[in-house]
């Protein structure tokens, strides 16, 4: 068995990119397996009508006038999830998704690709709650640094002030709740979003200075649409929203260490029996999604980072050792989406202007921080996409059949329709959203498993199941309750609370929990020499904040302790 790699790393997402660039910055030679397409790169003109090269290792493939090509802002094209660039499927758009059986109707959305889920995050960056990370097997100093450097090397700042935050801050304070100014929130209260997005162009009033000319400096436009990918700047490696595809990635290559082989699914973990490590991995079987070869690829360790949902179902297909809490704990953020609309008199008042205008700005730029309930972020998304998430896709049912009770602090909930959503979207430009996120808790019924019937070409398809306990839906409601208190104290006059279903899976964790599937090093107990390093591997769901930073943090962790085990 000849090695093909130090290191053989499955997904070029979140986690996998961030392992990729510490490992090779520390001599140790990567070969990254990546599902689906690399947009941006030179190797793939036209990644999603031919085949292109097999693997690129040069920085200078890197290419941003092809990557703001590919990109762009027409929301169907990019954001469909059936046949957009950043659906969950090959980078041949006649093929069909990647099937995922989700019992109860509900949708899986995230990104295959160089960049995986992050090329279309929102880049919000919080810590997780220090309350939280005390139930964990590693203490919250000992993220600290970690955090730190995944702060330092996007870089993560705090977001500028748009309307839209403007009009949270003055809800928010009308409402009774104090700013704080940290990192590591430990009691409620409000602050700027902590975002992995470059500054605001110095230039970016200047009169002189065209919009077409800003797109191509370094630094944020404040254009909206960051959803779409935000492709602005003059280098792939300075683009503006700090996707990992454009951080990660470009440093990863400038090691000299690192490979990447976009359009490969990675089908087995291949092991044997060692007389003194017991079961060890040595190596992955993959198959190319353009001609359907299969292969295999041998190294002296193998990183799973393909996610929360594809972790455990690599590993239940692969026949490893059985574990109980293998897929098991899934946690989901249990969302929900409320939208509060204003008279054009109130915002002139309170903002000096007419309209909200929530395409302007960071995505989401503030947030109010509620330890032990969860969060919430203001939020403003392009015209089709909010439509979407406010008025299409509820639980609840038709709003115009649902009576309210008399104490509920909102109007409406549930679906829109007719000339009802038609009121609604006239007054799209003087609304604001805010999207909800539970401190959910794992549940051992919740999880990932694996269809005994039905298969695709790369095995059993996985089986998605969450069920939010009475508690997580007791602290969703508390959090829409002061969501709908800030709404009104901004002097919204009319809102909707959407009532998302639970099964929206984005923010998707806890599958393959550290201290029950791998130990404190992120290597999974029954098989050595196998690491894992994504959000899958967080043990609960961080205090309700977004997962993308404390999962960059435990993968950097994860390279530092997976390099000195075993390549010291």
């Amino acid at each position: 068995m000849s090695i093909d790699a130090d290191v053989i790393l499955i997904g070029a997402g979140a986690g996998g990119a961030v392992v990729a660039k510490e490992l090779g910055e520390l001599g140790v030679k990567v070969t990254v397996l990546e599902a689906g397409p690399w947009y941006g790169n030179k190797q793939w003109k036209e990644p999603n009508q031919h085949r292109g090269s097999v693997s690129s290792s040069n920085p200078s493939d890197l290419d941003v006038n092809l990557l703001r090509h590919q990109y762009n802002r027409q929301e169907n094209t990019m954001n469909d999830v059936v046949s957009g660039r950043f659906r969950f499927g090959p980078a041949d758009r006649r093929q069909s998704v990647w099937y995922r059986n989700i019992p109860e109707h509900g949708m899986a959305w995230q990104a295959s690709g160089v960049g995986g889920s992050t090329q279309h995050y929102w880049a919000n960056s919080p810590r997780a709650f220090a309350s939280a990370v005390d139930d964990w097997p590693i203490s919250y100093s000992e993220l600290i640094p970690y955090y730190e450097k995944v702060e330092h090397t996007l870089p993560v700042q705090f977001a500028p002030t748009t309307s839209k935050e403007e009009l949270f801050y003055y809800g928010a304070e009308k409402a009774g709740w104090s700013l704080i100014d940290t990192l590591n929130p430990t009691s409620p209260g409000y602050r700027p979003q902590p975002n992995a997005i470059l500054p605001p162009n110095e230039r970016l009033m200047d009169p002189n200075t065209s919009l077409h000319q800003l797109s191509h400096m370094e630094g944020c436009t404040l254009a909206g649409h960051c959803i779409n990918g935000c492709p602005y700047g003059p280098s792939v490696d300075k683009v503006a929203k700090r996707s990992t595809n454009v951080s990660y990635i470009p440093l990863a290559l400038k090691t000299g260490n690192v490979e990447i082989r976009p359009n490969t699914f990675t089908t087995k973990i291949l092991t044997e029996n060692h007389p003194e490590e017991g079961v060890k991995a040595i190596g992955v079987k993959f198959r190319d999604t353009w001609t359907g070869e299969v292969g295999e690829l041998y190294g002296k360790a193998i990183v799973m980072a393909a996610g929360s949902i594809e972790n455990p179902r690599l590993w239940l297909n692969s026949d490893l050792p059985s574990n109980e809490w293998v897929g098991r704990g899934l946690t989901n953020n249990y969302w929900d989406w409320m939208t509060g609309v204003f008279d054009e008199k109130d915002l002139m008042r309170i903002l000096g202007n007419q309209n909200v205008n929530p395409f302007v700005g960071h995505t989401s730029a503030a947030r109010l921080d509620y330890p032990g309930l969860g969060s919430i972020q203001p939020s403003g998304l392009s015209p089709g996409l909010t439509s979407f998430l406010t008025f299409g896709f509820s639980q609840s049912g038709y709003a115009s059949k649902l009576k309210q009770s008399p104490d509920v602090p909102w109007d409406l909930q549930g679906r829109v329709v007719g000339n009802e959503l038609k009121e609604w979207m006239d007054s799209y430009r003087n609304t604001l959203s805010f999207l909800i996120l539970t401190d959910d808790q794992p549940n051992k019924r919740d999880g990932v498993t694996v269809d005994p019937f039905v298969k695709d070409e790369h095995g059993a398809a996985p089986v998605i199941q969450y069920t939010p306990s009475k508690q997580d839906t007791k602290k969703r409601n508390e959090l829409a309750k002061i969501t709908a208190d800030i709404l009104r104290k901004a002097g919204a006059k009319k809102i909707i609370r959407t009532d998302w279903p639970a099964n929206l899976f984005a923010h998707i964790l806890t599958t393959m929990r550290m201290g029950f599937v791998v130990d404190t090093n992120c290597e999974a107990y029954q098989v050595k020499r196998l690491f894992i390093a994504d959000s899958s591997v967080e043990p609960n769901s961080g205090g309700g904040v977004n997962p993308t930073l404390t999962a960059q943090a435990l993968a950097t962790r994860t390279a530092e302790k997976l390099a000195k085990k075993y390549f010291s």
